[in-house]
């Protein structure tokens, strides 16, 4: 028996993005429970995006920074909508850099190479600490609320950066006829047979009343400040927080912060969690 064993973790992602996190807890003996906050949409003027991918396959940057997996998702869209793979919209010679391993996973299925990313701190702030091209072009496309600290620190090392609106964050779920669409590569996304329960705002709050949800897993800074706004008070629920940002947000919005996954991955969500439970067994 693990940690995990008979926990009940919500997850506050959408299905498909929370079944590989949500299989990993199956399979520890966890029961992840699903409820979507947030959702992502294309952006309201696409032509700033439109004309930053059509001097992306014509070789007009040096580099492509990934900053996020719903960024790909975009650029996956992007080029179906022009009869493409991702890979045409990237030219020859352009490098990629890129943040968390599931962005280089999908990056590297489809055919690109990862030219630079962080390994120990998968963040903006790891990738600026490891970024060594001054003076060259780069595209950084983002979301509507992304903070600027990455475009600054990349301007900062001398960079001359394009940064554009690619999505829009927004409360869950977005109208279905601006909702991103295109799904990631097969073998990406981890299967399941058995779908993780999806609840309601109301009945996600009525199960932290009663005390049966061990912990809730907040993804994104966005995703911390939309479960101050829909699921307070926790309780005895523990908040875990996916990286620095999502934690420092969390923090001050007044939740309190239980443990931090050091890695923005279904293996590091889980090692937080099990030392979450662990210190609080070996403290009574």
């Amino acid at each position: 028996m693990n940690g995990l064993t008979g926990r009940r973790v919500l997850i506050t992602r959408n299905a498909d993005r929370a079944r590989p996190l949500a299989s990993l807890l199956s399979e520890l003996g966890a029961e992840p429970l699903l409820l979507p906050l947030i959702d992502f949409e294309k952006a309201g003027d696409q032509a700033p995006l439109d004309a930053a991918l059509d001097q992306l396959a014509a070789g007009g940057f040096d580099w492509l920074v990934i900053s996020s997996i719903t960024t790909v998702r975009v650029l996956l869209e992007k080029a179906a909508q022009r009869g493409m793979v991702l890979g045409d919209l990237v030219a020859s010679g352009t490098k990629v850099a890129t943040i968390g391993p599931s962005s280089r996973k999908v990056l590297e299925s489809v055919g690109l190479t990862v030219d630079l990313a962080p390994v120990d701190v998968q963040s903006a702030e790891g990738l600026l600490e490891v970024w060594d091209a001054s003076r060259e072009r780069v595209f950084l496309p983002q979301a509507d609320i992304a903070a600027a600290g990455l475009r600054d620190g990349l301007a900062a090392s001398g960079a001359d950066v394009t940064s554009v609106v690619a999505y829009r964050t927004v409360d869950y779920p977005a109208p279905a006829e601006l909702r991103l669409t295109a799904e990631l590569p097969s073998g990406v996304v981890v299967s399941s047979t058995d779908a993780p329960v999806t609840l309601s705002p109301e009945e996600a709050q009525a199960a932290l009343t009663a005390g049966t949800i061990d912990a809730v897993v907040a993804a994104s800074p966005s995703a911390a400040r939309r479960i101050a706004a829909t699921l307070l008070p926790l309780g005895t629920c523990r908040l875990i927080a996916i990286g620095r940002p999502t934690a420092a947000e969390a923090s001050r919005i007044g939740l309190t912060v239980a443990g931090t996954a050091k890695v923005p991955t279904p293996d590091g969500i889980v090692a937080a969690l099990e030392s979450v439970f662990a210190n609080e067994g070996n403290s009574q």
